[in-house]
C-alpha cells in the first residue's frame, strides 16, 4: 500500500519530469506517473523475495558443507537458525505473495552476487552472531532479527542501492519507503495462529489512486495561476534563483489544499514542509513555510479554501 506521503512525492516527480520535458502531453506524463507507483510496488515485493532469498542461499551453503568428501563435524551439525527462521518460512509459503512475485515476474536470479554479497554482509554483523547463538528461539525473536536484517543490511547496504538504481530509474529514492512497508506489514504477524502477513495492494483503496491524478492533473493544468501566487509572495527576491524544485513543491501544497475538500489544510502544509526538507536544503524548507503560510492567508481572505467533512468546516 503506497501512502500518501510517497504519492505526493511520486506526483512532484512527474510534474518536474513533465515540465522540464516540456512535454505537452498530460496523459503520457500521467502514464508514466503511475507506471513509477507501480515500480514503487514491485520493489516492495521484491524486497521480501531478497529476504527469502538470503535464508535460500543459507541452505544452499549449509547442503553443500553437508556434501563435502571429508565433511567437518561443524559441516555435518550446523547452526540453521537463519535457515530456518520461522518468519522467513512464513514468507517463502505465503501463498498471496507468491502469486504477486510470480504476477509482476519478479525475482533477483540475474543478480546472484548480490546476494553472495549481501549474506557476508549480513553474517559478519553483530546482530546476526548474536541471534545465531541467543538461547531463546521464538517466532518473536525470528521477527526480531527480520526486522533489524531489513534496516541494518538491506536498507544500509551500497550493493543493493547500486543493483537498485541499474535495474529502475524509478527506484533511486524508493528503497527506504519500500522498507518500511515491508517492515509494517511484519509487524502486524504475531505467529503461526495468526492471520498471515498482510502483503498490501498498490492503494488502499480507490480514493488514493484518485488523489494522486486529480493532484497530478490539478497541478500540471493550474501550473502558471499557482506561480502567480508565488510571484506575489517573493516581490523582493529574484524569482529566477528560486529553484524549481522549492517552485513545485509550494504549486503541489496550493493544488492540494484547493483541490481536496477532506484533508486539513494544516495536514497539506505539514506534509509539503516535510516533502521540502528531503528534496531541498533547510534554508529552502524554511523558505517554503513561510511563502506557503502566506499564501495560505490570502486564500483563506479569498474564501478560496473550502473544506467539507466531520471537524473540517471552518477549520
Amino acid at each position: 500500500m503506497i501512502s500518501r506521503r510517497l504519492l505526493r512525492i511520486k506526483v512532484l516527480q512527474a510534474a518536474y519530469a513533465h515540465f522540464k520535458s516540456g512535454s505537452g502531453s498530460l496523459d503520457k506524463s500521467e502514464k508514466e506517473l503511475f507506471f513509477s507507483i507501480g515500480k514503487t510496488y514491485e520493489l516492495y515485493l521484491s524486497i521480501y523475495l531478497l529476504i527469502v532469498d538470503l535464508a535460500r542461499y543459507a541452505r544452499r551453503r549449509i547442503d553443500l558443507a553437508r556434501s563435502k568428501l571429508s565433511p567437518t563435524w561443524e559441516d555435518l551439525n550446523p547452526n540453521t537458525r537463519f535457515a530456518d527462521n520461522r518468519l522467513v518460512i512464513h514468507l517463502e509459503n505465503h501463498q498471496l505473495l507468491n502469486s504477486l512475485l510470480n504476477k509482476h515476474r519478479i525475482s533477483w536470479a540475474a543478480n546472484p552476487e548480490l546476494i553472495r554479497e549481501l549474506y557476508n554482509q549480513l553474517t559478519g554483523s553483530e546482530f546476526y552472531q548474536s541471534y545465531m547463538t541467543e538461547e531463546e528461539s521464538s517466532w518473536k525473536s525470528d521477527r526480531k532479527f527480520v526486522l533489524r536484517l531489513l534496516h541494518e543490511t538491506i536498507l544500509l547496504s551500497g550493493p543493493v542501492d547500486a543493483v537498485l538504481e541499474e535495474r529502475s530509474i524509478f527506484w533511486n529514492d524508493d528503497l527506504e519507503f519500500a522498507v518500511q512497508m515491508v517492515e509494517k506489514s511484519l509487524k502486524k504477524y504475531e505467529g503461526d495462529n495468526s492471520p498471515p502477513v498482510p502483503v498490501f495492494p498498490l492503494f488502499k483503496d480507490d480514493d488514493d489512486r484518485v488523489f494522486a491524478k486529480n493532484l497530478f492533473r490539478n497541478i500540471i493544468m493550474n501550473h502558471e495561476e499557482y506561480e502567480q501566487f508565488i510571484d506575489h509572495h517573493t516581490r523582493n527576491w529574484d524569482v529566477e534563483r528560486i529553484a524549481f524544485m522549492d517552485i513545485l513543491i509550494m504549486e503541489l501544497a496550493i493544488a492540494e489544499i484547493l483541490g481536496n475538500e477532506s484533508i486539513p489544510t494544516r495536514v497539506s502544509f505539514n506534509e509539503y514542509i516535510e516533502i521540502a526538507k528531503y528534496y531541498s536544503t533547510q534554508k529552502s524548507s524554511n523558505f517554503i513555510n513561510g511563502i506557503l503560510d502566506k499564501i495560505i492567508q490570502q486564500l483563506r481572505e479569498q474564501n478560496r479554501i473550502v473544506k467539507r467533512g466531520r471537524g473540517l468546516i471552518g477549520e
